[in-house]
């Protein structure tokens, strides 16, 4: 893939990930779910690979947080999960690998990092187990949102590198 696409590519995923957020979200326990940035990092992971991935979560971070519609848990959930998603489509390529690293990266690792960041920076009591079931439901439903969009990516041929 050339620089120009896969920078646009990335424009657009960040675009519909931040934007996703402001439309769909739903209360998850002590976190909000976002379903849409699961979803753009199993689609980033499988089109373009994991640094763009963690890339694309990590500007998505920023927007929502400049924006208002997220908060300091974007960063370890999204880039995470991005990184696992990619790292695991690199070695299985299939996308359902992107869609358990997605969930591995974001539901488990993405979420123990959090507790320390909603303690010292967010001033959260809140412990790994008010974290874990959030951030599985949140990425369970994105991941599997992300499945089904990279399958039909992969039929139609839109995206050359899955």
């Amino acid at each position: 893939m050339n620089r120009t696409k896969m920078l646009t590519t990335m424009a657009v995923l960040t675009a519909l990930g931040t934007l996703g957020a402001q439309m769909l979200w739903f209360p998850a326990g002590v976190a909000k779910a976002y379903p849409v940035q699961h979803a753009v990092n199993v689609v980033a992971a499988v089109s373009l690979g994991p640094v763009p991935a963690v890339t694309i979560a990590f500007l998505i971070g920023v927007l929502r947080n400049l924006l208002g519609l997220g908060t300091l848990l974007a960063f370890p959930g999204g880039m995470v999960g991005a990184l696992f998603a990619g790292i695991s489509y690199h070695f299985t390529k299939r996308v359902g690998g992107a869609v358990t690293g997605e969930i591995i990266g974001t539901g488990l690792f993405g979420s123990l990092a959090s507790v320390p960041i909603a303690n010292i920076l967010m001033g959260s009591e809140a412990g790994v187990f008010a974290f874990v079931p959030s951030f599985i439901v949140s990425t369970v439903t994105g991941a599997l949102i992300g499945w089904m969009v990279s399958v039909r990516l992969k039929q139609t041929s839109i995206v050359t590198n899955v």
